[in-house]
């Protein structure tokens, strides 16, 4: 049982690597690790003395969990932790890590120190060590090293030393080290780490007993209000070294944008003010909402909506306060990243010196203190799935979750999305119908539910697909309904429009393609080998349908032959797509990535056994070698390369060439696409040499192959691009909505238009004076032609908001009543057929599980288990026969509970079925039902790609019951 627990330990320090290798101090701790021999210390004392205490923490970790342990480890490294002044480290491995709000309102504390240090440094460095060792801040050889570090090198010096030592301290340090400032009559930079400027406590009287806050000039709750509302940084670079603390330039970049930089004056610009600083256009488009009215905003990208917006929100709170009321805004967005760019841009800057801000996303511990975070602060920056759970969680008494009624107003970004279906029109169907439920209170006298004001922000309503101008009309109707403004606000911008040049570049066909001819030729013999006769044309988005729909059929089916063609038909079609779109060597690249997985998967890890390779398998690899050496040359001859890339070639230079600074954002369809374009701008000189610095931005959703990008990744390359260290960004449509993307002078959509929403705020991108836009076509993507008809349906939506501008209120109100009427009938009729869809009357012995490919029965429904109402795994003995386990390092994802590191996959056929999952020390097969042909009381079903979509109610997975079951057979191996 020893080398469980080792491997629970061990899988614990992993877990905390991140934050541990900060709050570890190694110099003092090295000392008690009695365990750890003289040679393998040695290294970690060089890295400490060459790249400092973060560095040498991570190598201590890696040698403490490394193999094999003595016996006690673990517990002589708590121990050691204790002793060597780590007291916070070793709290996280026993188990007891602050709570989160504690954590992160910690890691601010740490933030603020940091950005103050240059200031800090100053300090009486003696006198506050004497200060902060009698209160345990510091230990004796805290002490001792930074006396001797203030004689030897002088106090500045001293200081540095004393400022990295505390920040490792448990949480509540930042309060004894300001009561410390302030009796050591550091009245400047007491006053600066949040302190108050008044340290004379008043008597207590009637008012400081309605107001606890007035008891104290400092402590806790002073410091949320000072500290905790800065824009957010990765916790786990916080605890700097000596070293970052003595020199401001090595701080962490975005410090400068920090809360306290304000009262530090090391903030390029000073705090925003939001009275008089907008402009005509925009305070015309505010006077309904200052009035309390309900409105939508629309105004182009770039022409200041959120800006607006801060405005709004600050006149609410202004106008709340002044009649002795509180106010409760919440911002809501689509995406995580704009939850902080909305804070650290606008809301924050603006808002600081009078109301709390924070923000909350699915990237936030905060989120799971939602409640308490919308009670202690003024404005709440969210996702708006966040509000929606929480709503939820007050309507079915979960917990007390938020109401609606807690709120005065709630800013909707990006409003055009409240339609069916979406979150924001899940939220605003809980308005209206306690709309509706306020009329007829009213009607009888009752008291109503109080509701907030709604403001929407949106670029461009569009027209929902109408084709006549009635139906545009309609569709911006029901949004205003949804949304139930009293009024659509637009407004020319004057003078402030900026006009852009607009140009479609069309392609002329290959006059020869003969690497599409080799990939036509290999499609036409599969269909061959297959008896397939499809009715598209070959390397279309048609074609791909077709081969989609084939691929579930042949499951279905059981024809195993088939479905493989098909599949490989589909990817052999995107080859064809991507040559016409990217280079050839790309789609290569592409189409041997694909076989290489294929060939793979009929090779177990250990690679001593072969599995079974069909004849059509045979026949589909052998075809692709067969063909291979004929693409690559082809590949690289350039002379048969896309007319596509070579007008992208010849825009890119002449922009970059005509420009003193350009900037520009290309669009393009897929990820492939966009890194490989970033790729080829890369790799070619003539644009290093005309200064083009290129880097790619695409999405953080799993639904490709490709690896999506972190939202940290997505932030790293925008600063980038905000600085000038890129100019040059190959998007998708990540990039078409919200995020903060700088003034750009050029714009080109590369063979990808979908609709005039899009093509509206990909247009708003090129901010600048004397901006182009430019759609260049691609072969069978149609572009061309989907432009115009977007340019038709922009004039459309202009006449249909001018159409509504002009209705009598009275006309308008009575269609919006209509609307919502309408609305709140259809989400009855949709929360009836969802409640019958949720009833899983079908038992798990009616489902059977077969192999997509190879169609081998696998399991019952009985087998199957659930994890936290998400995980579906089997953990049967007999379900363990059929799989292998491969490493799949792209996979590779951790959660609080579990982790996933693995995929399992048919023995027989290679064909994946999921992923191998860590639950709290328990390995377990995680299944995937797209992986599956579904068999419920004899009808098959191969559409199924969530679990949810089954009839069916799966028993939870008892842990204890299967824990106790794995001990007591590890006890019996034993005892054999």
């Amino acid at each position: 049982m020893a080398s469980d627990d080792d491997e629970i330990h061990e899988r614990l320090i992993e877990g905390f690597t991140e934050r541990l290798q900060h709050i570890i101090n190694v110099e003092e701790v090295l000392g008690y690790l009695h365990f750890i021999e003289t040679a393998r210390k040695e290294p970690i004392v060089q890295k400490l003395n060459t790249e400092g205490n973060a560095s040498a923490a991570k190598l201590l970790i890696s040698v403490v969990v490394g193999k094999p342990h003595t016996e006690g480890w673990f517990r002589a490294f708590v121990d050691a932790l204790h002793h060597g002044g780590s007291k916070l480290a070793a709290d996280y491995l026993e188990s007891n890590p602050p709570d989160p709000e504690v954590e992160a309102e910690n890691d601010y504390c740490v933030q603020l120190i940091q950005l103050l240090a240059p200031s800090l440094v100053d300090m009486k460095t003696e006198e506050v060590c004497t200060h902060c060792f009698s209160r345990k801040l510091l230990n004796d050889v805290d002490k001792d090293k930074i006396l001797a570090e203030t004689r030897n090198k002088g106090n500045r010096s001293g200081a540095s030393v004393l400022l990295s030592r505390i920040v490792r301290c448990r949480p509540g340090w930042i309060s004894e080290f300001q009561e410390i400032l302030r009796i050591t009559e550091h009245k400047r930079l007491y006053e600066l780490t949040g302190g108050s400027p008044e340290c004379i406590k008043p008597k207590k009287d009637a008012a400081a007993e309605d107001n606890p806050e007035a008891e104290s000039c400092q402590g806790e709750e002073s410091m949320e209000i000072d500290v905790t509302e800065g824009p957010p940084y990765d916790s786990t670079g916080l605890y700097a070294s000596a070293e970052k603390f003595s020199i401001m330039e090595n701080l962490h970049p975005d410090l400068s944008d920090c809360p306290a930089a304000e009262a530090a004056g090391t903030t390029k610009e000073g705090p925003k003010e939001t009275d008089g600083f907008l402009r005509d256009y925009q305070m015309e488009v505010a006077q309904p909402a200052l009035k309390g009215e309900n409105i939508i905003i629309c105004l182009p990208t770039g022409s200041g909506k959120t800006r607006v917006a801060v405005y709004i929100t600050q006149k609410h709170l202004d106008s709340r306060r002044a009649e002795g009321k509180s106010g409760k805004v919440v911002v809501l967005v689509n995406k995580i990243p704009l939850v902080e760019q909305h804070f650290s841009t606008e809301f924050w800057p603006s808002l600081k010196p009078k109301y709390k801000v924070e923000r909350v996303s699915g990237d936030s511990q905060l989120k799971i203190s939602f409640t308490k975070t919308v009670e202690r602060n003024d404005i709440i920056i969210c996702t708006a799935q966040i509000l929606e759970n929480y709503l939820e969680r007050a309507d079915s008494g979960e917990d007390e979750g938020v109401k609606l009624s807690d709120l005065t107003l709630i800013i909707i970004d990006e409003c055009h999305h409240t339609q069916k279906g979406g979150v924001y029109n899940h939220i605003m169907m809980r308005y209206l119908k306690q709309k509706h439920k306020n009329i007829k209170l009213k009607k009888t006298e009752k008291k109503l539910v109080p509701l907030p004001q709604i403001l929407g922000l949106t670029a461009s309503p569009g027209v929902g697909g109408a084709n006549t101008l009635s139906k545009a009309e309609e569709h911006i109707l029901r949004i205003c309904a949804n949304l139930d403004a009293s009024k659509i606000m637009t407004r020319s911008l004057g003078k402030d429009k900026k006009e852009q040049r607009k140009s479609i570049l069309t392609v002329e066909p290959r006059k020869e393609d003969p690497f599409g001819c080799v990939i036509k030729t290999i499609m036409n013999a599969i269909h061959e080998h297959a008896e397939l006769s499809p009715t598209c044309d070959l390397g279309s988005q048609n074609y791909e349908q077709w081969a989609v729909q084939r691929e579930r059929q042949a499951a279905k089916d059981g024809d195993q032959a088939v479905r493989v063609c098909a599949e490989y038909l589909r990817r052999y079609n995107e080859g064809l797509i991507l040559s016409n779109t990217i280079r050839m060597c790309d789609a290569l690249s592409y189409l041997n990535k694909f076989h290489e997985e294929q060939i793979k998967k009929k090779t177990t890890p250990d690679e001593e056994q072969n599995i079974q390779i069909t004849e059509t398998e045979r026949f589909l690899f052998n075809l692709f070698k067969d063909k291979k050496e004929e693409l690559e040359k082809l590949a690289r001859d350039p002379k048969y390369e896309n007319d596509s890339l070579s007008k992208l070639r010849t825009k890119i230079l002449q922009e970059f060439s005509t420009r003193e600074m350009a900037r520009g954002i290309i669009f393009t369809k897929t990820r492939h696409s966009a890194i490989t374009l970033s790729q080829w701008i890369q790799e070619n000189p003539k644009f290093a040499d005309i200064g083009v610095k290129p880097s790619h931005v695409i999405g953080g959703g799993d639904q490709s192959d490709t690896k999506p990008m972190t939202a940290a990744e997505q932030k790293d390359v925008l600063k980038k691009f905000r600085t000038g260290e890129l100019n040059l960004l190959i998007a998708t449509t990540v990039a078409e909505e919200g995020l903060d993307i700088p003034a750009c002078n050029f714009v080109i959509r590369y063979g990808h238009v979908t609709n005039e929403i899009a093509m509206i705020q990909s247009q708003g991108r090129g901010r600048a004076d004397d901006s182009t836009y430019t759609v260049v076509d691609v072969k069978n993507s149609g572009v061309a032609e989907k432009e115009c008809v977007n340019e038709y349906r922009e004039d459309m939506m202009n006449k249909a908001i001018q159409k509504i501008k002009a209705l009598s209120q009275v006309n308008y109100n009575k269609q919006i009543t209509e609307f919502q009427i309408q609305a709140i009938m259809e989400e009855r009729m949709r929360q009836v057929k969802q409640k019958k869809k949720a009833i899983k009357d079908e038992s798990p012995s009616a489902v059977k599980f077969s192999c997509r490919n190879c169609i081998q029965n696998i399991c019952s429904g009985e087998d199957i288990h659930v994890i936290e109402d998400m995980h579906k795994v089997n953990v049967t003995a007999q379900f363990r026969k059929h799989f292998i386990q491969r490493e799949n390092t792209s996979l590779q994802e951790r959660r609080l509970d579990y982790e996933t590191n693995g995929v399992i996959a048919c023995k027989a056929c290679g064909q994946t079925w999921g992923s191998m999952m860590w639950y709290r020390g328990i390995e377990l097969p995680c299944l995937h039902v797209k992986n599956f042909v579904v068999n419920i009381n004899g009808k098959k079903n191969s559409n199924y790609s969530k679990w949810s979509d089954l009839p069916v109610k799966f028993p939870a997975f008892d842990y204890i019951e299967h824990a106790s079951l794995m001990a007591q057979s590890s006890d019996d191996e034993e005892t054999e």
